[in-house]
């Protein structure tokens, strides 16, 4: 496939009820290992990629090195790559649109693009988050499948999720969609009641984290979910069996 097959194929793949499984990878070796499992589609995550590179998450991996290494990876695979893009590496729309033409230049064909300001707590206003996803969008000239991702969750504890924080979020997904959004992704969410009230009104596929030992993929199926991700947990429970295998190496 080229990579308007791969952004064709990859939108197909978001079916409410019968959810894409991003098992995230980090480099082209995990990449292969993943596509080898089976996987239709990968998605790198901003987590795993910083990490393993020596950086830590929050875009303090330098641009240049995330789109080299989204380079490597969309070469050594056939099916489609998305790119954890986190705040686009930029807070004006000039420069985000500049960098995801960047992004389409690697081979990708989507991006994570967040709502949090990246180095503090604070989300941007719906207005300016729109302003944003609109300039990802014109600068990808479409190319990209844009994961409009809300932070409203993770900014509280799982034993304070409620109803309000759905409004919120659903609020923001309107906006979103009509900014150019793709699908909408909710991560920190855990309550299976909470996320079908998503599912069932969002006005795009929603793509939800998968926290280890909590729900399965068929919880998440039941609630309409288009699109799960494991997020750096795949990179994390690597990096520990490295750990205990070294050590008894070592021993």
């Amino acid at each position: 496939m080229n990579q308007s097959e791969k952004r064709a194929h990859f939108a197909r793949l978001h079916q409410p009820g019968d959810p894409l499984v991003l098992f995230n990878i980090w480099d082209p070796g995990s990449a292969r290992a993943v596509a080898k499992g089976g996987a239709e589609a990968l998605a790198t995550g901003s987590a795993s990629v910083a990490g393993a590179l020596g950086y830590e998450d929050g875009q303090d991996l330098p641009l240049d090195l995330a789109l080299e290494n989204a380079r490597r990876i969309a070469a050594s695979v056939d099916v489609p790559l998305t790119l954890d893009f986190e705040g686009g590496y930029a807070v004006e729309p000039s420069d985000l649109a500049a960098n995801a033409a960047r992004v389409v230049d690697t081979g990708a064909v989507g991006v994570n693009f967040e709502d949090k300001v990246i180095g503090g707590d604070d989300l941007y206003d719906t207005a300016q988050q729109c302003r944003r996803i609109a300039a990802v969008r014109s600068g990808a000239a479409g190319a990209l499948w844009i994961n409009a991702r809300t932070d409203i969750f993770l900014k509280s504890k799982p034993d304070t999720h409620n109803p309000a924080m759905v409004e919120g979020a659903l609020a923001r997904a309107d906006a979103y969609a009509r900014a150019g959004g793709d699908s909408l992704f909710v991560p920190g969410v855990r309550d299976l009641d909470l996320i079908r009230s998503i599912c069932d009104r969002a006005p795009m596929p929603v793509n939800i984290l998968l926290y280890p030992n909590s729900m399965t993929r068929a919880d998440l199926a039941q609630c309409g979910v288009a699109r799960i991700s494991h997020g750096p947990f795949p990179w994390v429970a690597a990096m520990a069996a490295l750990t205990v295998s070294s050590r008894e190496a070592l021993a």
